[in-house]
This record gives C-alpha cells, sequence and structure tokens, in this order.
C-alpha cells in the first residue's frame, strides 16, 4: 500500500493538570469543561471515525457525529473533543450518555476543541489559538451536532465564578502559544468546581494515620466516602451518635471492600458534604456537618 492511502492513526490525546485555582495571566485562555466521553474524530480517503481517550473505536455508537463530520469542508482532519448528551439549553447531561448512545445517538453532539491534523498537515507544532482559528473555519458550517468550544483569553478568575454560578463541572484553561503533545501536560490545567449536597451516612471507616472517612449514600444508592474533618466538639456528637446508632450490616449495598473496619450506622443521619462537582461518585469530599433525624446539629 503506497503511504497516501494508509488511515491516519489515533492520537493519544493531550491531558490536562487539575488544579484548585485557575492561571490569571493574559497567556492562558479558558473553555467550558464538558462533561461528556472525551473523543477523537479522524476523517481519511476511507470515511470518518470516532475513537474513545483510550483509541477504541466507537465510530459505531457515534454514528450521526460520524456522517457530519464527512460533510465538512476537509478531505482530512483529526479533530479532538468531548462527546456530549446536551440538555434543551446546551448543557452536558453526562447521566444521559449511555441510553442515547444505545438508543437516542442522534441526540449527541460532539463540541471540537482542537485540531491536530488537516488536509495533509500534522498541525500540533502550531500555537493553540492558530489551531483553534483553523478549527474554527472547518466547522462553523456545522449545526448543532459539531460544535465549537468558544474560549475568552485572559480573566480566568471571572471566568470560573460565571461557570460556578451556571451549574457547570469547571473549566479548562491553555496556554495560547502551546504545541499539542500526548499524556499529561502543565500547558494545559482543569479546575473544578465544588457543590455542597446532603447525603445519607452508612458507616465510619477508621484507618491508623489517615482522616476517618464517612460512607455516604444518595437516592438509596452508595455515592462514595467523604473525608471526616469536623471540629473537635462537632466530631465527638458523630462518635456517640454513631455508638448509639450500631448496625449489622450496610442500609444500602456497598464495595465489597468496605467489608471490614466499619462501624455501621442504622439509617437517620444525614451528612452534608462538600464534593468535586461533575464526578460520578464523591471526589475530594469531606464531611461538613452532620443532623441526626429533626434534631439539628450545626455549630452555632
Amino acid at each position: 500500500m503506497s503511504q497516501h492511502r494508509e488511515r491516519l492513526k489515533f492520537i493519544r490525546p493531550l491531558e490536562p493538570f487539575q488544579v484548585e485555582t485557575p492561571p490569571i495571566s493574559d497567556d492562558w485562555l479558558h473553555e467550558i469543561k464538558y462533561d461528556g466521553f472525551r473523543t477523537q474524530v479522524i476523517l481519511d480517503w476511507a470515511g470518518a471515525r470516532a475513537f474513545s481517550r483510550n483509541g477504541h473505536d466507537w465510530s459505531s455508537r457515534y454514528w450521526p457525529i460520524v456522517a457530519a463530520a464527512e460533510k465538512l469542508p476537509a478531505k482530512s482532519f483529526i479533530l479532538d473533543g468531548e462527546m456530549i448528551a446536551p440538555e434543551p439549553d446546551g448543557r452536558p447531561n453526562f447521566h444521559q450518555m449511555h441510553s442515547r448512545m444505545v438508543w437516542n445517538a442522534e441526540q449527541l453532539a460532539f463540541v471540537a476543541f482542537d485540531l491536530l491534523y488537516l488536509d495533509g498537515e500534522h498541525i500540533r507544532v502550531l500555537p493553540l489559538i492558530e489551531r483553534k482559528a483553523r478549527l474554527w473555519n472547518l466547522i462553523k458550517p456545522a449545526k448543532g451536532i459539531i460544535q465549537y468550544s468558544d474560549h475568552v483569553e485572559g480573566n480566568g478568575a471571572a471566568f470560573f465564578e460565571a461557570v460556578e454560578k451556571m451549574g457547570l463541572e469547571g473549566m479548562v484553561s491553555k496556554r495560547r502559544t502551546s504545541s499539542y503533545r500526548s499524556g499529561k501536560q502543565d500547558f494545559w490545567v482543569k479546575c473544578k468546581c465544588w457543590d455542597v449536597g446532603d447525603f445519607e451516612l452508612l458507616g465510619i471507616r477508621r484507618e491508623p494515620g489517615k482522616p476517618a472517612a464517612a460512607i455516604m449514600a444518595r437516592g438509596g444508592r452508595y455515592a462514595g466516602t467523604a473525608a471526616v474533618t469536623l471540629p473537635k466538639g462537632l466530631r465527638e456528637r458523630l462518635w456517640k451518635r454513631v455508638q448509639e446508632g450500631r448496625a449489622s450490616k450496610p442500609a444500602q449495598r456497598v464495595p465489597s471492600a468496605f467489608a471490614e473496619d466499619v462501624e455501621w450506622v442504622k439509617p437517620g443521619i444525614t451528612g452534608r458534604v462538600k464534593f468535586l462537582r461533575g464526578e460520578h461518585t464523591l471526589r475530594h469530599a469531606t464531611l461538613q456537618d452532620f443532623k441526626d433525624g429533626t434534631q439539628g446539629s450545626r455549630p452555632a
């Protein structure tokens, strides 16, 4: 097979580092972090294909996007982006992803945020701001099902505040002059928003040298764990309540890893938990407060 007849190959994605606060200098641009599945869409002489973040061919699941990609005004390209299940207002709904992939793929959308190859040219070495300009020129005719990830330049703190108010998962900041390299790179960083919510306490796990972990459930299902970082007085009240309400087994199904070293409690304790938004089990979560049935336990 001659060189020009070879198919374009999947490129391992660039992965951002997670940071607590967004960069503030003007040489960064900022985009919404879309809550979906990282996807690479490739077009070459034999048609378009869509790949998962690990390089699995998911073209059949994403067939409407693959069909739309073949109508774009180019002979070959590699797009990097996120496959989402948009609500009517455009916000991604991660919980709809699986059912739409199986039953309603035409209700998915692909948000493109980078262009790695275009019509015979590897453009990963170009500055991001140039790649995005070419990306916009390529996909601006596509309506709805293939979208462009808009960005703002500078003002990272203000952008983060806006993202938080809109109830979105977070933001990704990228150096405007950066090239594209596979793997974790510090010239892309993600900053996630926090949420606070009420969860049912199933039990407490204590391990030497670690903060105690509260095992939490929501809506009758195991939701993850939260570190118990309560002030001393409140923590002592929680330990007393756990001792009084001991149970022989958890009120909900939990992972088998919790078989030992856990004090299970009877239903009735609600924990107020701070956690990273957009995760599908609790991550970096802390127990902020708790209440026991109708008896409040909030500190003054």
